[in-house]
C-alpha cells in the first residue's frame, strides 16, 4: 500500500545517515523524492537509485538564497510540495559548552535551526496550497540532554520547542507540524567513529544497553515512523515530538560491563 503515492517530499539531509533511509521509504510508499544535501559524493551515490521521478539538488541549508533556490526548482519541477522533512544537522562538536567556540555554536545553529527556518520561510506558501505538513528530525537529547553535547542538545531542544509554536501557527491552514525524536541510531557516521577508536566492540555494547529494548537501531525503524507522520494516517496528529527510541528515556537502566580485571561494575543512563 503506497500511502504516499505521488506526494512531493522535500527531504533535507537526505543522501546519507537517517535521511537516506527516510528517502529510501518515502519512495517505497509511492513518494516522489527531492533530495537535499550539501555533500556531492553521497548525492552522486544516490542518483542510480533516484532518477525520474524524482530530483536531487546540491544546497546548503545555512544559506538562505541555496534554500529558495531549491525550492523554486522544486515548485518548478512538480508544482506543489506536499511534505518539508527537515532532517539536515550536524553533532559536533563533542565538548562542554565552555569550551566550544563561537564558530562551532554558530555553525550548529545554523544548520539544526536556522535551516528549518529557511525552508519554512521559502516553502511555506506551497504547503498552505496543498495543506501539507513538515516533519523536523529532533533527538531525545532535546528532552534528556547529553554529556559533552551541550550545544547540539540545545538545538535540538530547541526544534522541539519550534515545532510545537509552528503546529500551532499553522494549523489554521490545515498545516501539521511535528517532530521525530531517535535516541541512538547506527549509521554511517556512527560506524566510522566506532572504528577510529577501536574500542573493542565498546560503544556498541553501550548503545545497545541503554536502549530498554535492548539494542540500538539503524535508520530504518526512524524511517517507518517518519512515514507514518507525514501520511493521511497521522492526519489528527501534530505538534507531536515522537520519540523512536526503544524505551531509552524511561528512567535508569543498569548496564553490566566487565573491566579488565574482570570486575564488573554497574553504569546507568
Amino acid at each position: 500500500m503506497q500511502v504516499l503515492k505521488d506526494k512531493v517530499i522535500f527531504i533535507t539531509g537526505g543522501s546519507r545517515g537517517i535521511g537516506l533511509e527516510c528517502a529510501h521509504k518515502y519512495k517505497k510508499a509511492g513518494a516522489r523524492v527531492v533530495i537535499i544535501s550539501n555533500d556531492p559524493k553521497s548525492l552522486d551515490k544516490c542518483r542510480k537509485d533516484y532518477p525520474e521521478p524524482h530530483h536531487l539538488i546540491l544546497c546548503d541549508i545555512s544559506v538562505a538564497s541555496d534554500v529558495e533556490h531549491a525550492i523554486a526548482e522544486t515548485l518548478n519541477k512538480y508544482g506543489r510540495i506536499d511534505v518539508i522533512h527537515n532532517n539536515a544537522g550536524i553533532a559536533h562538536p563533542s565538548k562542554p559548552i565552555h569550551e566550544t567556540t563561537d564558530e562551532e555554536w554558530t555553525a550548529l545553529f545554523n544548520v539544526n535551526l536556522k535551516g528549518v527556518y529557511h525552508t519554512t520561510k521559502f516553502g511555506i506558501e506551497a504547503l498552505k496550497v496543498t495543506q501539507g505538513c513538515v516533519l523536523n528530525t529532533s533527538s531525545l537529547v532535546g528532552e534528556i540532554g547529553q554529556e559533552d553535547h551541550a550545544a547540539y542538545a540545545a538545538t535540538k531542544g530547541a526544534i522541539n520547542a519550534l515545532t510545537k509554536s509552528m503546529a500551532l501557527d499553522y494549523a489554521k491552514y490545515k498545516i501539521r507540524v511535528n517532530a521525530v525524536a531517535p535516541a541512538g541510531v547506527w549509521t554511517e557516521m556512527l560506524e566510522e567513529w566506532e572504528k577510529e577508536r577501536q574500542d573493542n566492540g565498546g560503544t556498541r555494547s553501550y548503545l545497545d544497553g541503554i536502549h530498554a529494548l535492548g539494542y540500538c537501531p539503524e535508520g530504518d525503524v526512524v524511517a517507518d515512523v517518519c512515514v507514518f507522520l507525514v501520511s493521511a494516517q497521522a492526519r489528527f496528529i501534530t505538534g507531536v515530538i515522537m520519540p523512536v527510541s526503544g524505551g531509552a528515556e524511561l528512567g535508569y537502566r543498569r548496564i553490566d560491563q566487565k573491566k579488565d580485571n574482570n570486575e564488573k561494575i554497574n553504569m546507568t543512563t
